[in-house]
């Protein structure tokens, strides 16, 4: 294998190119981006008629599912594997058919035969990994959400126009035409006016006191723990969703905030329009944020019922009031409230419609049926992605719009940091005159993992 890289050092490859593009530049000349090895064809490389070179970048629960729908697609051929846990990359390419499996993502993104990677990595890696790929001619398919900032959602935006990559969040609902339908009937007017949206008490993340535990062999710990602080291994932090996962813990993550919110909030913004903006007010409204410490293995719905506090409110500057309430997901052990996880119940001018993944229910229920008459065929979120890399077409949940969708989520969790009403500007994505809230933009990083540059 070669020879460990630090985790932010550029490399040769992309040292290369950027060069290039500067002499170009100096020159008057324009340079080309970088066209995935599919697309043009060169000496040795293959042409138009090939496949979709796809490789993964953090693959473990949701990241190997993805990469697996992409690796089966006639349109695609598997190329290898980077993870920080050797053995599970090694043992992910065997499934897979083969492929070179490594432990550091720079010598996956210098790999000339990869056009694509899929990444499911830990939050806080985000943005390293995307922005790299981006500089080095890759197309992106990451998890949702997208960011652990909404500084670093802007960030992978920009790179992603500067170099001219196809981006694909998975918020794979984009994709199922139930959603898609139900989303474009309201935001046509089918409800008629939008008056209030109802979506999930989604709780933010707690802290972590988990007892240190022996790091398994094969799994550079530090790397994983990356931009954030190095934190004790323990199994239950590993995990996304354990006992409970790192899913749960602030340094790694929003909490259920971004995790299930990322989906919720998705909708909203669909249904609304609101694609490539968002809420201008934030604020909450009971008891203060405390975030609960988890210092032993427990499922999460105690330490949620803790962080589920305050109740928050989303404005948009058509009006449009979104709150928070108990969710069907039966947190705490409390019975099931009526909003769904993964979407939200719009109250309109015409009756409620709801909608959830892959479901649409109106009152009255003619309406959904007239919003559904044209449904087609299921479209895979992924088959769109591969897709837009060979025709060069935004994808359908497009950097753009997921970095938006995520902001939503984080205004969420800072306003619950802050506990008080707070003015955003969708336009220069900062809090009117506000610094303390704006120091929640972005966070210090661990050396050697800094903020890339774009």
């Amino acid at each position: 294998m070669t020879p460990k890289k630090n985790a932010f050092t550029s490399t040769a490859s992309r040292r290369t190119f950027l060069t290039k593009a500067g002499a170009a530049a100096a020159t008057g000349f324009a340079m080309p981006y970088i066209i995935p090895s599919g697309v043009l064809a060169r000496d040795g490389q293959p042409g138009a008629n090939d496949k979709i070179g796809v490789a993964g970048v953090g693959i473990g629960r949701q990241g190997s599912g993805v990469l697996g729908s992409a690796v089966k697609s006639p349109k695609t051929r598997f190329v290898g594997i980077a993870d920080v846990n050797l053995p599970r990359a090694k043992q992910m390419c065997d499934r897979f058919g083969g492929g070179e499996a490594v432990q550091n993502y720079h010598d996956i993104l210098d790999r000339s035969d990869v056009d694509a990677i899929v990444t499911a990595t830990p939050e806080q890696w985000r943005v390293n990994i995307c922005v790299e790929a981006c500089q080095a001619g890759k197309d992106i398919y990451a998890e949702k959400p997208v960011s652990f900032t909404i500084l670093e959602g802007r960030l992978m935006t920009q790179a992603a126009r500067k170099y001219k990559r196809v981006f694909q969040v998975g918020s794979q609902q984009r994709s199922m035409q139930t959603n898609i339908l139900a989303c474009q009937f309201i935001r046509d007017g089918g409800m008629g006016k939008v008056h209030k949206v109802y979506v999930m008490r989604y709780p933010s993340p707690y802290d972590c006191a988990l007892p240190a535990q022996p790091i398994p062999e094969g799994l550079d710990w530090d790397m994983w723990c990356g931009p954030a602080p190095l934190t004790d291994y323990h199994p239950e932090l590993y995990v996304p969703r354990g006992k409970p996962g790192w899913l749960s813990f602030k340094p790694f993550s929003g909490g259920e905030m971004t995790g299930w919110g990322a989906h919720g909030f998705d909708m909203v913004q669909m249904a609304l329009g609101m694609d490539t903006s968002g809420p201008t007010e934030v604020w909450v409204e009971g008891k203060e944020f405390k975030a609960p410490t988890v210092s032993e293995p427990t499922r999460n719905v105690e330490p949620n019922v803790i962080a589920n506090d305050p109740t928050v409110y989303w404005k948009y500057a058509n009006g449009v009031v979104v709150e928070m309430e108990e969710g069907y997901l039966n947190q705490g052990g409390k019975p099931p409230g009526r909003v769904p996880g993964f979407g939200g119940i719009f109250e309109c001018e015409k009756g409620t419609a709801t909608i959830d993944r892959g479901k649409f229910t109106t009152d009255p229920p003619e309406l959904a049926k007239e919003a559904l008459k044209n449904r087609g065929k299921e479209y895979s979120h992924v088959e769109n992605w591969l897709d837009c890399i060979e025709t060069r077409e935004s994808p359908n949940a497009d950097i753009e719009i997921g970095h938006r969708s995520a902001t939503v989520c984080h205004l969420g969790n800072i306003a619950r940091y802050e506990n008080r009403s707070l003015k955003w500007s969708p336009d220069s994505e900062r809090f009117e005159g506000d610094e303390s809230a704006n120091s929640h933009l972005d966070y210090e990083r661990r050396e050697p993992y800094g903020l890339p540059t774009v």
